[in-house]
């Protein structure tokens, strides 16, 4: 193997482990077209998928008809979003999910889909997905065991089932990702899982950092100190992993990594360098959007504040031009220890956490250890 320099490897790994995703600092990709849509097909499902979650949720009557999914779709093509995500509830409820990927399909619009691993589920629908021309299908993992997971989910047999439609999308060489909501029940089992997910030859690993409903739940969220241990455990993972490690609404990892890449540069990289060649973390409004399945617009789908509605208004009027994703471009705004931190532009912590915690989007990040 060729000799690769300390600050060569740290790029590499940095590609390979992003923040949400990203983009070059400097540029106006964030303020054009974002990197991911999020649309929430519905939120009917026979099982209840997390704490969260109503048990057997039946579908809104009020739901996207077809063709206004089609028009959405429209919609994402004609900005250029490099992925359209289906979520749910489980969309395979929808009797027009196979029509509805299959458009996508047409209009180059790369898709991937979260699905639930219930008695709908089997091969041939995965097979029919992927024929329609789905590119990505994703699944819940929340532990590497399934006293973990389906203690998180509260049904029974939901691990296994997970692992045999994960096989089953193997069988028609459908590529797989695995979401994990990391919490204090489970963040000490990420080495485990790291190794769970390596003999399952995922493409992709989205570790979402938990955003509480309230201030109720604040006994869930690790503390600073934890946060900066999963961001140790990740970092050494992906040095050693095939797959891509992604972060969602944990974009202060995106400041670990840049500590990280100054450290091993030995003294060859300064702040000031490092911070003019990272990448921009993607949080609330830069980079993402999340509609719901009554078409509301969200910055993500952990921040409960709607900017506007596709059903009365574009969609890229909506992420380029409304007063909320706008104000949460402006890292100015932003308070506390974020606002005074050299780096705020690469990470601006989770504004989901920080509405959730104080009621105030732009308040610093209630998980983050690091001191300016």
């Amino acid at each position: 193997m060729a000799t690769v320099s300390t600050s060569a490897r740290a790029r590499a790994v940095a590609g390979r482990t992003q923040g949400s995703g990203s983009v070059r600092p400097g540029g106006n990709g964030f303020h054009l077209r974002p990197l991911q849509v999020t649309w929430e097909m519905t939120q009917a499902c026979e099982w209840k998928i997390s704490p969260t979650r109503l048990a057997r949720m039946p579908r809104d009557k009020q739901e996207f008809s077809t063709a206004e999914a089609f028009h959405l779709i429209q919609e994402v093509a004609a900005m250029g979003v490099p992925l359209l995500a289906f979520t749910g509830g489980d969309p395979l409820l929808r009797p027009d999910v196979l029509p509805i990927v299959e458009f996508a399909s047409q209009r180059s619009v790369r898709a991937s889909m979260t699905l639930v691993p219930t008695s709908l589920l089997d091969a041939g629908v995965i097979g029919e997905l992927k024929s329609c021309g789905l590119m990505r299908a994703a699944f819940w993992l929340h532990g590497s065991t399934a006293s973990l997971h389906d203690g998180y989910t509260g049904v029974r047999g939901s691990y296994r089932r997970s692992l045999e439609m994960i096989g089953a999308c193997h069988e028609v060489r459908l590529p797989v990702q695995v979401n994990t909501i990391v919490r204090r029940e489970n963040f000490q089992d990420l080495d485990p899982l790291v190794e769970l997910l390596t003999r399952l030859d995922v493409v992709l690993w989205n570790v979402f950092f938990l955003v509480p409903a309230d201030r109720s739940q604040a006994d869930q969220l690790l503390s600073g100190a934890q946060h900066e241990e999963v961001f140790a455990r990740l970092y050494a993972a992906s040095r050693r992993v095939q797959f891509q490690i992604k972060t969602s609404e944990g974009q202060h990892y995106q400041r670990y990594l840049l500590q990280q890449r100054i450290r091993e540069s030995h003294g060859r990289l300064s702040e000031a360098d490092a911070m003019t060649r990272a990448p921009r973390s993607v949080n609330d409004s830069r980079g993402l959007i999340f509609v719901n399945r009554l078409g509301q617009v969200y910055p993500s789908r952990f921040l409960p504040l709607a900017a506007g509605n596709v059903t009365t208004e574009s969609l890229s009027t909506v992420f380029r031009e409304s007063e909320l994703f706008v104000a949460l471009r402006d890292s100015s705004r932003l308070k506390g220890k974020c606002g005074r931190c050299a780096v705020r532009s690469v990470c601006g912590g989770s504004r989901a956490r920080a509405y959730a915690m104080t009621g105030d989007l732009f308040a610093e990040e209630p998980c983050c250890a690091y001191q300016p």
